[in-house]
């Protein structure tokens, strides 16, 4: 039995404000701007590769808004 390691990707849409830092960071190109909008009327990041995310928390650092939590059992 191999065990693979689980990581999670919070991303906390309210506090989301478009600003592209954390999909300009992340070097597995793991996440993307999608079509839908917050309560604010901004654009919100979206997960689009979760196997590929080493969990090197680039993209929760780069967040002025504190938008991202990145777990990793």
């Amino acid at each position: 039995m191999i065990k693979t390691e689980q990581r999670r990707i919070i991303v906390l849409e309210q506090y989301c404000k478009g600003c592209e830092l954390c999909v300009s960071v992340c070097p597995r190109d793991v996440l993307q701007m999608s079509s839908r909008y917050n309560d604010h009327g901004h654009a919100v990041v979206e997960v689009v590769n979760h196997d590929a995310c080493t969990s090197c928390r680039l993209c929760a650092l780069s967040c002025p808004d504190l938008a991202l939590e990145v777990w990793k059992p």
